[in-house]
């Protein structure tokens, strides 16, 4: 039983190790990127051969945030003749009654602005995406989530790249209208940060895929009919849409320097929701592209980065093993001192927790400025910590998506909370269930403080500071879950 429990932890590790150096290597090329200095493109408003463009705005059951979704668009710099507005309303309550009052308010000062709804939400947002398609006058097509204020200028910034007519896609960075509303936003942002910087930019300047991130991006609308149109059959149409285009042989565009504001989820409960989908919708694309990516006629690099891209939500399966496992671990050192030199060779694997540290700071590095040593380390440790701790949850929703298993595409609540002084507590869109992950997830925080103690107990603290990031990472998780879930029933 030792031989296997070494084996298995010695594997998770292994494969820890090995998707860190994937992100090591993104870091690399992001450096490289910065010393590149490329002229950003910006269109002028009276240009005759501006292209017709649809803004299209995916609801589904958003009273809280339909208004000002809509108001936000409405301000877009843009020619009013080649403009179109698709409010594509999925809702069943009276979010459609705000946004039919938008529309009118809005066509009487002659914005064209379509409310568009079906009579069943077959296909979720993929679904409605692929409506919207079918009627849109644009020849290119903007997308905006509910949660999202593009800034007025978007379409001036985005729409010029399409000049190249092989551009299919065109996606800009994600701002933060909220994080600083609590220490979840901060930490959401702190990784969203590094995906919008280090990982968009690190894969872009590689030539390898990268991926329209579901809103805040501008489509060729060529580009994904030819590329099969808009599929419910994952819970990440975008990711799966973005890769069909790009073994198409479309090219995408990523602009850094061009942020998209939008509001953070403020509560554990909706975050759990947003990370299930994520990660469970990236799994399902992994195993309905990866194979016909790396059957394509093209470079090893580019192959090697859509593994670690497609497959990056997998490695919370390794990370929850070696977790679980680490313990038992602490154990087979201390009774059998045979395997000390084992134990020692493992240690190289901590160049992979560096490698990862690297990869953060430098996002950190970037965004803050000249302050951002302070900031990398306060929040670069409890940023780790949770991540961890959600690793059950989400190891699970990759599971689920790996094993075929289906779910339908469960929308992470907006808020309309943007400064201290809101509340989320009254949401009526909150769900309202103790789920059995989070009980796992506090009993897991009690397992790790064992360990702790354990490892105190023998004299041995090598795996201290593991511990100690898991028991905070999943009480954390667990006591933030309970705390959404006790106050929305107030």
């Amino acid at each position: 039983m030792e031989y296997i429990i070494i084996f298995i932890y010695s594997i998770s590790l292994l494969i820890i190790f090995i998707f860190s150096l994937g992100q090591l290597h993104l870091t690399w090329n992001y450096l490289k990127s910065k010393k590149k200095k490329e002229s950003r493109q910006y269109a002028l408003i009276s240009d005759p051969d501006l292209p017709m463009v649809t803004v299209q705005l995916p609801v589904y059951n958003e009273k809280y945030v339909a208004k000002r979704l809509i108001d936000s668009v409405a301000k877009l710099n843009y020619p009013s003749h080649k403009l179109e507005i698709q409010i594509l309303d999925d809702s069943t309550d009276n979010t459609y009654l705000i946004i039919r009052d938008k529309v009118a308010e809005y066509a009487c000062k002659g914005i064209d602005m379509v409310h568009l709804q079906r009579s069943e939400r077959t296909g979720y947002k993929a679904g409605a995406l692929k409506y919207g398609l079918a009627r849109a006058k644009g020849e290119l097509l903007a997308v905006f989530d509910a949660d999202f204020m593009p800034d007025p200028d978007f379409l001036l910034h985005t729409v010029p790249y399409f000049r190249n007519p092989e551009t299919g896609m065109v996606q800009t960075r994600w701002g933060h209208v909220n994080s600083n509303y609590s220490l979840l936003t901060k930490l959401q942002a702190f990784g969203l940060d590094a995906h919008f910087t280090v990982e968009q930019t690190g894969r872009s300047y590689a030539g390898s895929f990268i991926n329209f991130n579901g809103t805040a991006g501008i489509w060729r609308k060529k580009c994904i009919i030819d590329s099969g149109g808009w599929s419910a059959d994952t819970l990440t149409e975008d990711l799966d849409l973005s890769y069909r285009a790009q073994m198409k042989g479309w090219k995408f565009k990523y602009l850094e320097e061009v942020v998209s504001p939008a509001e953070l989820p403020v509560i554990m409960t909706a975050i759990k929701t947003q990370q299930y989908r994520w990660n469970k919708g990236a799994a399902e694309t992994a195993l309905k592209n990866l194979g016909k990516v790396l059957r394509m006629p093209i470079s090893k690099t580019t192959k090697i980065h859509a593994i670690f891209h497609l497959l990056n939500s997998s490695v919370f399966i390794p990370l929850l093993v070696a977790a679980v496992l680490s313990i038992p671990m602490l154990y087979i050192k201390h009774n059998h001192p045979e395997f000390k030199t084992l134990f020692n060779i493992g240690s190289v694997f901590l160049i992979g927790f560096f490698s990862i540290g690297f990869f953060y700071w430098v996002a950190v590095k970037n965004i803050r400025g000249s302050k951002y040593s302070l900031y990398f380390l306060k929040y670069f440790p409890l940023y780790l910590s949770v991540s961890m701790g959600l690793s059950l949850h989400n190891a699970l929703a990759v599971l689920a998506g790996l094993a075929g298993f289906k779910s339908a595409f469960i929308r992470t609540p907006k808020f309309n909370v943007i400064s201290k002084m809101d509340s989320w507590k009254k949401n009526s869109y909150i769900i309202r269930k103790l789920s059995i992950i989070t009980v796992l997830e506090g009993l897991l925080g009690m397992y790790f403080l064992a360990g702790i103690i354990y490892g105190v107990m023998i004299n041995d603290f090598g795996l201290i500071f593991f511990h100690i990031f898991l028991a905070i990472g999943f009480i954390m998780v667990f006591l933030y879950s309970i705390h959404s879930l006790r106050h929305a029933q107030t």
